[in-house]
């Protein structure tokens, strides 16, 4: 009687998960900020809402989820979006010249919610400006997008007049900085852009429709799906999350920079992205990976201030993780290790 071969391991199946190591690599960061850092998990209570370096994270964390999900959308359409950056500083220059005010903090030369539209609304119009560049002129997504990238930061500036503009406006504050049930605001911001999305592609045939797009496009057009409206609503949702980013980074420093808010904030969010599973090919795409992958940058970046790594090297230090990290995810990487390391002669391997 012929022994049944033996199937393969839940361990094994598990790291062929997409997010498999995506989730170790935040697990392992985890563990390296906790070992040198004694209160690294310690959430406390304190002045009406949880205090720790997690809840830290967590709040610096959701202008990148949010660009990091417009990003997947963008991507997803085989596209790429490196104006990001600049939407964000277009949409805090924006709020901050529509609240104005005075020092007193409780005036704004626009009511708030009138602000807060307008901001995101100029940030709409900048994503709706690459997605038709990209769909109906037909211009490769990344120079469409890099036109804005540069002439952005010049708008921004315009609207602030080459200046940071100070905004004293108390209830813009909560925003970016608030609490709502011990929890910051802007985490609720985010969580809300990510259900919606994630029920628009699940439910809904958005999510097949996309990844028919980014698979092939002309054969997508031929069966009948709007491709080109699709790759402009998604370029249209990737400036309105950039735009929400802006605003939630404009409030939690109380200012707008046109020059430097939002500065390589695109390269973040692709890095997220990729982190996360979806393919920069188009078609496959993971939001809960780009989440993941956001969540990545931001612990490493919060693990290499805390562990004092000079500020001159620690750019490569974020870069060799993310290169290590991309090797392990990738499928080919490990087959060639995997055939290098049975191959017969290998140190270890009975010849």
């Amino acid at each position: 009687m012929s022994e049944r071969s033996p199937s393969p391991s839940l361990v094994a199946a598990l790291l062929r998960h997409r997010l498999a190591w995506p989730l170790i690599t935040l697990a392992l960061l985890l563990i390296v900020n906790t070992v040198f850092n004694d209160s690294f998990l310690r959430i406390e209570w304190r002045d009406g809402h949880l205090y720790g370096s997690l809840i830290d994270i967590l709040n610096r964390a959701a202008p990148l989820v949010l660009v990091s999900l417009g990003m997947t959308m963008v991507i997803a359409t085989r596209g790429i979006d490196i104006s990001v950056g600049a939407v964000v500083a277009i949409a805090a220059a924006v709020a901050a010249w529509m609240i104005g005010g005075s020092v007193s903090g409780t005036e704004s030369r626009f009511p708030l919610p009138v602000a807060i539209l307008g901001a995101i609304g100029i940030a709409a119009v900048c994503g709706l400006w690459n997605g038709v560049l990209v769909a109906k002129v037909g211009m490769q997504p990344i120079i469409a997008t890099l036109i804005l990238m540069v002439a952005g930061r010049g708008i921004a500036q315009l609207i602030t007049d080459g200046q940071i503009i100070t905004i004293y406006y108390t209830p813009y504050f909560f925003l970016g900085g608030g609490y709502l049930l011990g929890l910051p605001f802007a985490l609720f911001i985010a969580a809300a852009v990510f259900v919606l999305l994630y029920l628009a592609v699940t439910r809904t045939a958005l999510g097949l429709f996309i990844q028919a797009v980014g698979i092939n496009p002309t054969a997508a057009r031929v069966a009948g799906v709007q491709s080109r409206s699709l790759i402009i609503a998604a370029y249209t949702f990737c400036g309105v999350c950039a735009g929400i980013a802006g605003l939630l980074i404009s409030s939690n420093v109380k200012s707008a920079d046109g020059n430097n808010a939002g500065q390589l904030l695109e390269l973040d969010a692709i890095l997220a992205v990729t982190l996360g599973g979806t393919a920069l090919t188009g078609g496959r795409f993971s939001l809960v990976g780009s989440v993941i992958g956001a969540l990545i940058i931001q612990t490493l970046t919060y693990a290499i201030y805390s562990l004092g790594v000079p500020p001159e090297i620690n750019l490569v230090v974020k870069a060799v993780v993310v290169f290590v990290v991309m090797l392990l995810q990738s499928s080919e990487f490990r087959a060639q290790v995997g055939v290098l390391v049975r191959r017969p002669g290998v140190r270890g391997v009975p010849s």
